[in-house]
């Protein structure tokens, strides 16, 4: 945690100026720190006063590392159907449990859930730990923690993975409080130490500048969510056998802070670019919300979805389900064509994995150009109406 010492602090402003991330502002007569802080310490370094420092938290040491054994996946299961990521965590779930030679174990909350037990076996469980209430219909996030913060405690996994979604960004880190274990968010790589069995986990840092590597020795379960489409799911085996473990949630675990009055699925949420074989994605150089309706039309005729850079949603050209990116969905096409896109870091970790990637931009320096199969250097309003209509004319 980065303190301020008011008393101390001149507001002259050089911490301001020196942070890369405007996490510090000085609006009056002390500096304030916002969520943007990554704590890389330069502020401290700059201050000239030695008003700024960090405050380390005590490292919390477990004794009792060598009773967790197993690595366990939380089951996301949305508007009656298992998300798709459900099944990456366990292709990559099962080659950890071989690799550390223990059983992999999934939990899964809800309603009406108990016909997901075979599928789960066949994409690798050994045991499905199956929660089944009326009162899990709907997610809300402190019955879904209490429950899973119980059952990880009873059955005391060493490695614990979620998709990096919606509900697994909310309740995983809840979660992750009541059992007192590190978490590691968005993690794009996993594997095992072979020495001593750490789970490293591998995710962008630094807005997407670097990879880090993060282990957490001290405490168990390791806990990560996963981005979604950066694992691959291993291919169903409906021979295999498991076992099916039910739990019933106790009384005080269904009681809630949250009244849900009502579940609206919008139309935004039909938008699933993670699922289809080909994508048209726009970027700043539409220069405007009316490039979109280009990008649709080179869609249309390619049987793709639109998706988007951070910059152009941003701009509000297009709505946040179609971002793709680090703070946006990792998308895997078979084609992605990527349409006035810089290609900076933090966008390229979200599709870089497209088997044929076509950049459309004029800048012919675009770092999208290094990691393109094809690269069209020229103006998108003129090269997209162009492809159109060949494609068009080829279609006859």
């Amino acid at each position: 945690m980065l303190r301020i010492d008011c008393e101390k602090c001149t507001a002259c402003g050089v911490c301001e100026s020196s942070c890369a991330f405007a996490a510090i502002t000085v609006p009056d007569d002390c500096a304030e720190v916002n969520d943007n802080c990554t704590l890389c310490g330069a502020c401290v370094e700059n201050c000239p006063e030695e008003a700024l420092s960090i405050e380390v938290a005590e490292k919390r040491q477990q004794d009792n590392l060598d009773a967790f054994c197993g690595i366990m996946v939380f089951a996301e299961c949305r508007h009656g159907l298992m998300a798709p990521v459900t099944y990456e965590l366990l292709g990559i779930g099962r080659k950890l449990a071989n690799q550390r030679q223990v059983p992999l174990s999934v939990v899964i909350l809800g309603r009406n859930i108990g016909k997901y037990s075979d599928s789960l076996i066949a994409a690798g469980a050994d045991t499905v730990v199956l929660v089944e209430h009326e009162g899990l219909a709907q997610f809300r996030e402190d019955i879904f923690a209490k429950i899973l913060a119980r059952v990880i405690q009873e059955q005391k996994p060493e490695v614990v993975l979620a998709g990096a979604t919606a509900i697994g960004r909310s309740v995983i880190p809840y979660v992750a409080t009541l059992v007192g274990a590190g978490l590691t968010a968005d993690c794009t790589r996993l594997e095992i130490r072979a020495e001593d069995g750490m789970l490293l986990q591998t995710r962008p840092a630094f807005g997407g500048n670097i990879m880090a590597t993060i282990e957490c020795p001290h405490t168990r379960p390791q806990m990560a969510t996963v981005r979604p489409k950066v694992m691959a799911p291993a291919e169903p085996d409906p021979t295999r056998k498991g076992t099916v473990l039910q739990v019933e949630p106790l009384a005080e675990e269904l009681r809630s802070a949250i009244k849900v009055l009502e579940s609206v699925q919008s139309e935004e949420d039909q938008v699933n670019i993670q699922e289809v074989e080909a994508l048209v994605s726009g970027g700043r150089g539409l220069a405007s919300e009316k490039g979109f309706v280009l990008l649709r039309e080179l869609a249309s005729e390619l049987n793709a979805a639109v998706a988007a850079s951070r910059a152009a949603v941003d701009s509000g050209w297009i709505p946040y389900p179609h971002q793709v990116g680090q703070t946006g969905k990792t998308v895997s096409p078979k084609l992605y064509i990527a349409c006035g896109i810089s290609g900076a870091i933090q966008h390229a970790v979200g599709m870089q994995s497209a088997e044929v990637v076509v950049a459309i931009n004029r800048d012919a320096d675009a770092p999208i150009f290094n990691i393109a199969t094809y690269g069209i250097v020229g103006d998108l309003y003129e090269v997209i109406p162009e492809l159109v209509r060949q494609l068009r004319e080829a279609k006859r």
